[in-house]
């Protein structure tokens, strides 16, 4: 079947749009679109919105306890910065983020320990940051931290307009925005592995595991990432919030915004074909059997999912035939309820391991659960300020990196259960004491993953970003069958909440601007014999 590849010669019946998942990009997208005035429907294939943004209880470990209702944990994204993106989203639509979520801005950004008893925050001023790892490492480490942030903010500066804001992931085009700026190549090192290019601001190789860490915000190996990623680290010094409820309360206020602009939402209809004819697409055939007729669709799933032919053989074409193979990280997760002291723990909190190296050879390499891994826990409870303490038990969510292998082979439950003890043993050998008041219930593994998001393996971030042209393979918000547009955390500009966002707010535009041409180009006959709009 032959597509033409412009879509300004393919005429749109109406402004019919259907939304395949209800992850934040495709709730962005629709929110977007509704508030332009387009017919919206949204069809998500789970029975929660916002994708991997989800609360779960920890299961309980008495039966006394059974009778109470544990409180729901969130157990995936927990992170929030990049506000903008979604404070533009709100405005487009006449009101404001501020008036329908609680924000509140940390102060500090991450506390992180070693097995030496030694720890170290980093604070939303960077000031401050500067004094802790002068303290923590010498004075010229803190010198190099300076120049770090210098350069980090300099990289976000050159690719925030010219490649994270364009739907295009395109080298030829950023080459060329960037050829009137002379030291612009130089500063994102776009050829340099993230690793070596930390080199030349810290020895301290703390601080090397530390901001190589950033790579793992995309899925990937500070080994075999690009140095532009440094540009994470700027992210988080512009602020990083908490907000009341939870990330979930991010997916719901969108959701809510889109559904008061008009769009219709479904949640437990997975989609199970994109229909299209010979111009391009005409609408959804969900697993129900329903046909939904549409004029163009937007495909917030991973991309894995159409290049395994999952939405039918016409979208899977549009897919390069790697892009299953070059898989982000997954992760094991578990949530639980705790009594905790000795080490005192923030609100993001990330204990490194003995071999930062090691880690991902055991992963990329070995394809196997890290035998020393790094452990992220979020204590949803904690503000996030230096002195934070508690009274009542933690709320804690507990990540370790995986393979994301999920559809390959199975990590036994043997396995699982010793990592978990790695875990418990790390935190105590780090000075943290847990005791644990309810059950260490595992919402996440690469299997899990798979399930809810098939096809990727448990991939939690689309493609690895390694190599220093990933970036550019990702796929772009238009597609080459006309009135079908990507979004969503696995195509560009990449994975991440804001990141996510942004792909379906610039999805949207896309189609938006599609639609106008479409529109502009459609002649109608007027009385005087000529052609106008």
């Amino acid at each position: 079947m032959h597509f033409l590849g412009s879509c300004v010669e393919r005429t749109m019946r109406s402004d019919r749009v259907a939304i395949i998942g209800g992850g934040i990009g495709g709730l962005a997208a629709a929110a977007a679109l509704a508030t332009h005035g387009l017919d919206v429907s949204l069809y998500e294939a789970l029975p929660h919105l916002g994708g991997k943004i989800r609360r779960l209880p920890p299961q309980t470990t008495s039966d006394a306890q059974a009778a109470t209702q544990l409180p729901e944990i969130d157990t995936g994204p927990t992170v929030f910065t990049m506000r903008w993106v979604f404070e533009e989203l709100f405005a487009e639509a006449g009101t404001s983020l501020a008036s329908h979520l609680d924000l509140t801005p940390l102060d500090v950004l991450a506390r992180h320990g070693w097995r030496t008893s030694a720890t170290l925050d980093l604070f939303a001023d960077a000031a401050r940051s500067e004094e802790a790892i002068g303290q923590f490492a010498g004075a010229a480490e803190a010198r190099g931290f300076r120049r770090f942030c210098e350069r980090a903010a300099r990289v976000y500066g050159h690719l925030d307009e010219t490649f994270m804001r364009q739907p295009e992931p395109r080298f030829d085009k950023l080459a060329f925005n960037l050829a009137f700026r002379p030291t612009a190549l130089w500063d994102i090192s776009p050829y340099t592995t993230l690793w070596s290019a930390l080199g030349a601001f810290f020895s301290d190789p703390r601080l090397l595991q530390l901001f190589g860490r950033y790579a793992t915000y995309c899925g990937s190996s500070p080994f075999s990432a690009p140095a532009t990623l440094m540009l994470v680290a700027h992210v988080e010094q512009c602020g990083v919030w908490r907000i009341a409820g939870g990330m979930s309360a991010l997916a719901h206020a969108v959701a809510a915004l889109a559904r008061e602009k008009g769009a219709r939402i479904a949640t437990s209809a997975p989609v199970a074909e994109i229909l299209c004819d010979r111009d391009g697409v005409t609408g959804l055939k969900l697993a129900s059997g329903e046909v939904v007729e549409a004029d163009a669709v937007i495909c917030n799933g991973d991309i894995a999912g159409l290049a395994s032919g999952g939405l039918g053989t016409e979208a899977q074409r549009l897919v390069r035939p790697g892009a299953r193979d070059e898989r982000s990280l997954s992760a094991l997760t578990w949530v639980l309820t705790a009594r905790t002291g000795g080490f005192p723990l923030s609100r993001h909190n990330v204990f490194f391991s003995d071999d930062y190296r090691s880690e991902f050879d055991d992963i990329f390499g070995r394809r196997a659960l890290p035998r020393a891994p790094t452990i992220y826990l979020c204590a949803e409870t904690r503000d996030g300020h230096a002195d934070d303490s508690m009274e009542a038990d933690d709320r804690l969510l507990c990540l370790v990196n995986a393979p994301a292998d999920g559809d390959r082979q199975t990590i036994s439950d043997e396995d699982i259960a010793q990592c978990r003890k790695t875990v418990e043993r790390r935190l105590e050998a780090q000075g943290l004491d847990l005791e644990v008041t309810s059950a260490w219930s595992l919402t996440g593994s690469p299997q899990i993953f798979d399930r809810m998001f098939p096809a990727t393996g448990g991939a939690l971030y689309g493609p690895a970003t390694h190599g220093w042209s990933a970036s550019f393979a990702r796929a772009g918000s238009r597609t080459r069958l006309p009135g079908l547009y990507l979004a969503g955390g696995s195509v560009h500009p990449g994975p991440g909440v804001p990141m996510a966002a942004l792909s379906g707010r610039m999805a949207a535009a896309q189609l938006m601007a599609d639609l106008t041409l479409r529109k502009r180009f459609h002649p109608t006959a007027t009385r005087g014999g000529t052609s106008t709009r």
